[in-house]
């Protein structure tokens, strides 16, 4: 194998939508892939502290945490190229709509078809940047994502995925394997 040096190569890296409110009450939304869950009911999100967002995390206390579909690539992509400290109507330029969550002062796009309410629970300083924990108060998903026993089928989030070495974007959606059982034949009895 050739040595690469050091680089946060991992595939597959998820693009995750974090929205909060403004001080003036506007949407702020953010496009971030270096996070995911950290506990039955906790999200982890490592961002670097000067965001805008992180500002709005810390004086509201909340933020939502979606997953874009394929549908709106192009409009996730552009907030996460703009920063809100320069450009704060990001979120009214690109055209997507957001409602107030009812459980947490944060914003719910209806574009995206998942999202988790969080209420800020934590936040570290670390030496690699600002680690923020999030308690996940609930989840939205849009009928057209589950399935007929009302849970989300990942084949119909029609979502994609980051990938950091050629900075692209991948579909996802074929599944390829039951989690816990495509493993059994190499278990010994």
């Amino acid at each position: 194998m050739k040595s690469l040096g050091v680089h946060p190569y991992l595939f597959p890296m998820p693009c995750y939508m974090i929205g909060t409110y403004n001080e003036d009450g506007s949407v702020d939304e953010m496009m971030m892939a270096w996070g995911g869950i950290c506990d039955n009911n906790m999200v982890a999100l490592n961002l670097a502290a000067n965001h805008k967002t992180v500002a709005n995390i810390r004086r509201r206390k909340a933020f939502t945490l979606a997953i874009p579909s394929i549908d709106v690539l192009k409009e996730a992509d552009y907030l996460g190229i703009v920063s809100a400290n320069k450009v704060p109507d990001k979120f009214s330029r690109c055209g997507l709509h957001a409602v107030k969550s009812e459980l947490v002062d944060a914003p719910v796009v209806t574009e995206f078809p998942v999202t988790l309410e969080c209420r800020l629970a934590e936040e570290h300083q670390m030496s690699y940047g600002l680690l923020i924990l999030g308690e996940i108060v609930d989840v939205k998903a849009a009928e057209g994502v589950l399935d007929e026993r009302g849970k989300i089928d990942a084949a119909k989030l029609n979502t994609f995925l980051f990938d950091q070495m050629r900075n692209g974007y991948y579909a996802v959606g074929e599944k390829v394997g039951d989690a816990w059982k495509s493993g059994r034949e190499f278990m010994k009895d």
